[in-house]
């Protein structure tokens, strides 16, 4: 297990990249890590990309990251309308999005999708998010649905059950659009971070898990 605790301190991330493949993915998957940086790293800069929502769900996903990012030092929220569970189709469309933002901005840390995750939307967006920046840190967030696949996350950020509480009400709030849906709920988004909790050991008993492939650990030399 690694610890994210140097991250929130004043020599933590200056640039922070957040990329969901749709509305609610990045705040279903790091949410309250994101509120936590938020409030930590008063300095910080936040780009906040969402890949396919169009019509009423581009309209909650601006609303909703607006809200996530009130109050940061900066920040950029940009909504593309590239097809929901067409990614793989539109692969070369989809990969010089992430060039032009790559000439755009040079994140110190990255949150994309888990490379595992079974929608193949998700997966392909960690792949490129992979391809594209290949110097960066990057931690890929967890998205719970009906064909499992979470696997087993290696890095955990402790989550203050304010922060428990804050996320899942903004998410309840933006996204009404997916209210029908049996898995949209409370629990289910109270009952992951719980369990990440457990298995991080957070003091407040919440966590929120990612994967990590690489992580370069450096220092000054005597």
């Amino acid at each position: 297990m690694i610890t994210l605790s140097p991250m929130f301190s004043p020599g933590g991330p200056a640039r922070v990249l957040l990329v969901g493949a749709h509305s609610d993915d990045i705040e279903i998957g790091c949410g309250a890590t994101l509120l936590r940086l938020r409030s930590e790293l008063t300095q910080a800069s936040f780009r906040w990309v969402v890949l396919g929502a169009t019509g009423v769900r581009a309209q909650e996903a601006k609303a909703s990251a607006l809200e996530f990012l009130s109050g940061a030092h900066d920040s950029k929220v940009e909504i593309f309308d590239h097809r929901d569970g067409h990614f793989p189709a539109q692969f070369s469309q989809i990969k010089q999005r992430f060039e032009e933002l790559k000439a755009q901005f040079s994140p110190d840390l990255i949150f994309t999708h888990y490379k595992e995750d079974r929608h193949q939307d998700h997966r392909l967006v960690s792949e490129l998010t992979w391809n594209t920046f290949r110097n960066h840190l990057i931690l890929e967030y967890e998205i719970p649905k009906f064909d499992g696949g979470l696997g087993d996350p290696n890095v955990f950020v402790p989550i203050s059950k304010a922060l428990r509480d804050e996320k899942v009400s903004l998410i309840l709030k933006h996204f009404h659009s997916q209210a029908p849906k049996q898995w949209f709920d409370g629990e289910l988004f109270n009952g992951l971070m719980r369990l990440r909790g457990l298995e991080g050991a957070s003091p407040d008993g919440y966590a929120e898990a990612f994967h990590c492939r690489k992580w370069s650990l450096g220092w000054r030399g005597a």
